[in-house]
């Protein structure tokens, strides 16, 4: 087992982290991470509130060549501070976005009507919350109140799609479509009821909160994995909570057995295409797109699924950039306290995009999307997105070539 005694100090994390290049309050991962944890005592009080300042964006462990959980370090750190100390109001709110998601989308016109007014976006600012970002909108029809069965019953692949708050009330339509590609590739799609991984939680603090959304996930999973069926997420920060943090921080019993069962939807998707899909053609997409990787698709250690797929589009020219953290990093970027830092980081990302002059921006993270649609100005979509429009194309030609032969 690799632990903070591992470290030798030769600052690769350092020079990876995001954070620490923008802000001079931040000492960096090595520092709060290893370094720190050769003084921190059981039984002593935290007083590094710095620690608070780091994102989670675990570039820094991804870059460790010894193996050490830097981030995981400074999250464990980050969890105890926020044990020992009052947290604000904003860290509370974003610990249940869960419960805000569900009551937002419940009265979405409200909702999308208030978040976006300037009187709200005052009050916004007096409890610790950025304002200049537009807050994402709530759409009524969420993923769990449409169909949530879909594909042969007696399909070889069984999927449960855990689909995570952001595709369930703030983009369902992007979820349905995702439910619709896999069904469309033989599979059995399931959308059972879920709740929040627990991420939200994990990041504000709320240890306890995010044990609660795990454990009730943890059960509904099990339940589908013991019948044959196996895990997706769309979302990499969904997916990295349930391959990484259920097993390792939040320590469920049932951890090794999801983390062993979930897979990421186009890595899901790619192997269907090679091995078991049905015959599928892919029509011409002629556009030139920035695929911005995000920064827990890296930390999830399985390469770039989604650009494989990218390959097998006519006409589609792909520019990957897996350089930058996007700076939002979930809640984060939208408290008061850390807005400077994710504008900064914002604004870094956006450029070395826009210097690449493409016609439009993908990345499987909603939130890399809604900072990178601000800052770039370009139409921002999921991988999914461009995958079912060449679909739509192929299938369109292929059904003319049918007609003309007959």
């Amino acid at each position: 087992m690799t632990t903070f005694e591992h470290c030798v100090r030769c600052t690769l994390c350092v020079e990876n982290c995001p954070v620490f290049k923008v802000n001079p309050a931040f000492p960096g991962p090595k520092q709060a991470g290893p370094d720190a944890q050769r003084f921190r005592l059981d039984g002593e009080r935290s007083v590094d509130d710095w620690v608070k300042l780091c994102c989670q964006c675990q570039r820094c462990q991804v870059a460790c060549p010894y193996g050490v959980n830097v981030s995981e370090i400074i999250l464990k750190a980050q969890l105890k501070y926020s044990r020992e100390h009052m947290s604000p109001f904003a860290a509370h709110l974003f610990a249940n976005t869960y419960h805000l998601g569900k009551l937002g989308s419940l009265v979405s016109p409200i909702t999308n009507a208030v978040t976006s007014s300037g009187a709200a976006r005052k009050i916004m600012g007096v409890l610790g919350l950025a304002t200049n970002l537009p807050m994402p909108e709530y759409r009524f029809l969420s993923l769990n109140r449409g169909r949530r069965r879909k594909g042969r019953r007696r399909s070889s692949r069984k999927v449960v799609f855990f689909h995570g708050c952001y595709l369930g009330f703030n983009r369902p339509d992007i979820g349905r479509g995702i439910r619709d590609l896999l069904s469309g590739l033989g599979c059995r799609v399931v959308i059972p009821g879920q709740t929040c991984c627990g991420l939200p939680a994990l990041g504000n603090g709320d240890q306890e909160i995010a044990k609660k959304f795990a454990r009730k996930n943890a059960r509904m999973l099990v339940e589908y994995i013991d019948q044959g069926y196996q895990v997706v997420y769309a979302c990499t920060s969904c997916g990295l909570t349930l391959v990484h943090d259920y097993p390792e921080v939040l320590e469920l019993p049932e951890g090794r057995k999801i983390a062993e069962n979930t897979y990421n939807v186009h890595e899901l998707i790619l192997d269907l295409l090679e091995n078991d899909a049905p015959d599928v053609a892919f029509g011409e997409v002629d556009r030139t797109v920035a695929y911005h990787i995000p920064c827990h698709l890296k930390a999830l250690g399985i390469g770039y699924p989604a650009a494989g797929i990218f390959e097998k589009i006519p006409g589609l020219k792909t520019m990957i950039l897996d350089d930058n953290c996007c700076g939002l990093a979930g809640s984060y970027g939208f408290k008061k306290k850390n807005q400077q830092t994710a504008e900064k980081l914002g604004t870094i990302a956006a450029s070395a995009i826009k210097a690449l002059e493409p016609e439009i921006l993908i990345s499987d993270c909603g939130a890399c999307r809604m900072q990178l649609g601000h800052y770039t100005g370009l139409p921002a979509l999921d991988p999914s997105e461009v995958i079912i429009a060449s679909l739509e194309k192929g299938a369109t030609k292929k059904s003319r070539r049918k007609r003309r032969i007959s």
